[in-house]
């Protein structure tokens, strides 16, 4: 069962906003995890290969943001999960289709594109949001879930 933890996450949801406004400030970027990583994988030389020390630094401080905050904090981060890891690996190729298929993935069309008041966001955001509560209905009370 998932632990509801209001206060850490309203500072996660704000530290993860204050990371994309600076991005946007800093660099005019929008902070879409999947298109950072997708640059990182992209090819080495063309129009898209630039930026790959902003991209490098942005995942370095999305990796190590959390770790110094439970070191500071005191605060233990589970990485447990109860899924099996076949069942996360499905999950995260889902995850990565679906995002492509949407043109970005949750951080960039949820905080980004829903700031921007971008209908595309709006829609994809929504959509993330219903296909996200059928799978938890399914996993957890029709197949009996983790």
């Amino acid at each position: 069962m998932t632990e509801f933890t209001p206060w850490q996450s309203a500072l996660g949801g704000a530290l993860i906003g204050l990371a994309a406004v600076l991005l946007m400030a800093l660099h005019g970027r929008i902070a879409g995890m999947t298109g950072i990583v997708s640059g990182l994988l992209g090819p080495a030389s063309g129009p898209e290969a630039g930026g790959r020390g902003w991209r490098l630094a942005f995942l370095a401080g999305a990796a190590v943001a959390p770790l110094l905050l439970a070191a500071v904090a005191g605060m233990a981060i589970p990485f447990a999960s109860p899924s099996p890891p076949i069942w996360t690996a499905i999950g995260g190729f889902a995850v990565g289709l679906g995002a492509g298929i949407g043109g970005g993935c949750t951080s960039g069309h949820g905080v980004c594109g829903m700031a921007r008041l971008s209908r595309r966001s709006v829609v994809a955001t929504l959509t993330f949001m219903l296909a996200t509560g059928v799978t938890v209905h399914v996993i957890r009370h029709v197949i009996g879930g983790f």
